[in-house]
């Protein structure tokens, strides 16, 4: 069965870059190996920081973050960012670029969490060190924009469930993109674009069994959360070739049946990581446009 395939010609130039640099079997190659191709593959999208943007690295509460400030700084709210990479591979480097265009865009500053992966550290190691820099970020009186792409975007729903049970105050939204929530991989987008580019369902099985979470754990899955009432406002966008597509509909529906505000947003023509493409596809970069939009009008809500 071929691959599903979007029309626009320069994400299909993306998926070209992308696939040279992973071979077809590249989850049954050592971590260590896996991670080092996902630098590399990160590093060839990346571009200059913007202008006057600063970073600096620091440990709070213990965990390695990296914090930029803007040159163009216009809200008192940090985002906390989760990067990608199935608990498995990124890091602060990988999405360095990233964080660095959305604090920008955003004009906000903005925290990265160089959490702990699988399969060394199991869940909840990676949702504990976020955790633990959420709490010291709110006690110090900062309020949080939670931001996740991919797994990352599946630790910042998690983070925000765990804050609202601990009935910790502070996170003000969160900005959910293609995040993995635990979703059926025998139904829907898992079997419709079970194939995709840039991530099969066998991939997120793989990622998953790795993990190795509990399936019904609301801060690992999500999507098997009970009562959604009292979460944060939300930004979740989704990749319509993609498997996790569904994962990420589903969610904003039953935050918006609990009644959480809540933004949903497919892109049409964008596969899984998307947001590498940001700088040579026209469909990523409105897609991009529209999440820094998104996480903006969170940050204008406090």
């Amino acid at each position: 069965m071929p691959h599903p395939l979007p029309d626009e010609p320069e994400i299909r130039d993306f998926i070209r870059t992308c696939d040279a640099f992973y071979p077809p079997d590249a989850v049954s190659a050592p971590i260590e190996r896996q991670r080092a191709w996902y630098d590399a593959l990160c590093a060839a999208f990346d571009r200059p920081r913007p202008p006057g943007l600063t970073s600096v690295d620091a440990e709070i509460a213990g965990i390695g973050t990296r914090a930029y400030r803007p040159a163009n700084l216009r809200h008192d709210v940090t985002i906390l960012y989760l990067h990608g990479g199935g608990f498995v591979v990124g890091s602060l480097e990988s999405h360095d670029a990233i964080c660095a265009d959305i604090s920008d865009a955003v004009g906000a500053d903005l925290v990265a969490v160089d959490y702990r992966l699988a399969p060394e550290d199991l869940h909840p190691a990676a949702s504990d060190d976020g955790a633990a820099v959420v709490s010291a970020l709110i006690d110090e009186g900062k309020r949080l924009v939670v931001v996740g792409d991919s797994a990352g975007g599946n630790l910042a729903a998690g983070l925000c469930i765990r804050a609202r049970d601990a009935g910790l105050e502070g996170i003000v939204g969160q900005a959910l993109i293609y995040p993995g929530l635990g979703g059926d991989l025998s139904r829907g987008s898992f079997v419709e674009m079970a194939d995709a580019p840039g991530l099969s369902t066998s991939d997120v099985a793989w990622y998953r069994a790795l993990y190795d979470a509990d399936a019904d754990d609301p801060v690992a899955y999500p999507l098997v959360l009970g009562d959604a009432a009292g979460l944060p406002p939300a930004y979740i966008t989704a990749a319509r070739f993609d498997p996790l597509s569904d994962d990420a509909r589903l969610y904003a529906d039953k935050l918006g049946a609990a009644g959480v505000a809540v933004t949903f947003r497919e892109e049409p023509q964008m596969i899984h990581a998307w947001l590498r493409a940001r700088h040579m596809s026209p469909g990523a970069r409105d897609a991009f446009a529209a999440l820094c939009r998104g996480i903006e009008d969170l940050c204008r809500l406090t």
